[in-house]
């Protein structure tokens, strides 16, 4: 069994979500959760299958997104590269690394083929250590895809050596379990940024954490947007607390969390809705509580 948790650039228009989410349902593939943000103009959808029915449900996926998103009038505080912007597979039970970085690289290969969209391989799967971060790959965003696809070593791993003139570019990739988690405040954006970074794990922060400070405009508000990419060191609670912690000593008050999608039940442990102050049931977002009832 094999996770997937593509983002996608579209967070506003449901009909388009929709038909995305059906077309992947057609395949066999397993839809267990999907997490829309308006302000991020973003989606995550989260699907699970045997290698085969996910390997047609990404590509169903891809291909109705082509169709119906134009990045070119794409705008969102999220830093995206394509219509769907990251596919990243992650092994389940019954599933290694391998079968997923060999996946990764077969829908690679299929999108650029069928599709017409080029592809950059990431984290585990990726050709080259330069093109391990995702971040790194998705720098410049869509707007400046043409000027570095021109460069030789950001040529991509499969497809065009140009974009696709509406849908971008999508990265794909193997890797482990990471929670997508947001804390929002009652602040400003610079104290958020602020935030995020004391916050990084690059920083000297909180182990295995990735956050940016964005702003919610449709809430006034802002958040810490945060990636905790080793859950046995850094859940939740941790999470939580560290926002809560950085908030307090700035002034700022904390409005509430959200979490991106589903969660591993390790994430868990020490936390609760109401501790969270979670936009919804923890119970519920536990990925093998979702898998159970599949």
């Amino acid at each position: 069994m094999i996770e997937c948790i593509p983002n996608i650039s579209e967070g506003r228009n449901q009909q388009t979500l929709d038909a995305i989410t059906r077309a992947i349902r057609r395949t066999g593939a397993h839809v267990l959760d999907l997490h829309i943000d308006a302000d991020h103009h973003r989606s995550v959808v989260t699907l699970v299958g045997e290698s085969e029915a996910v390997f047609d449900g990404v590509l169903a996926m891809e291909a109705e997104a082509r169709d119906r998103i134009d990045l070119r009038v794409h705008r969102g505080v999220h830093p995206r590269l394509g219509a769907v912007d990251v596919i990243p597979f992650v092994p389940l039970e019954g599933s290694d690394m391998s079968e997923c970085i060999d996946l990764a690289q077969r829908v690679g290969r299929a999108i650029a083929d069928r599709l017409g969209i080029p592809v950059y391989l990431y984290a585990q799967a990726a050709s080259s250590e330069t093109r391990r971060d995702l971040a790194t790959i998705r720098r410049g965003e869509f707007e400046g895809l043409p000027k570095k696809m021109a460069d030789p070593e950001w040529a991509p791993d499969f497809g065009p050596r140009e974009p696709h003139p509406t849908a971008g570019a999508s990265v794909v990739g193997a890797r482990n379990s990471l929670v997508a988690y947001n804390v929002v405040l009652d602040s400003d954006l610079p104290i958020a940024r602020e935030i995020a970074s004391t916050l990084r794990g690059s920083n000297g922060g909180l182990k295995g954490v990735k956050a940016l400070g964005l702003p919610l405009a449709s809430r006034g508000l802002v958040q810490v947007s945060m990636n905790l990419t080793d859950i046995s060191a850094t859940g939740l609670a941790l999470a939580y607390e560290g926002v809560a912690r950085e908030a307090t000593l700035r002034g700022v008050g904390v409005v509430g969390s959200e979490l991106v999608g589903l969660v591993p039940r390790m994430g868990t442990q020490g936390a609760t809705t109401e501790s969270l102050r979670l936009d919804r049931d923890l119970e519920d977002a536990v990925l093998e509580n979702r898998m159970a009832t599949r």
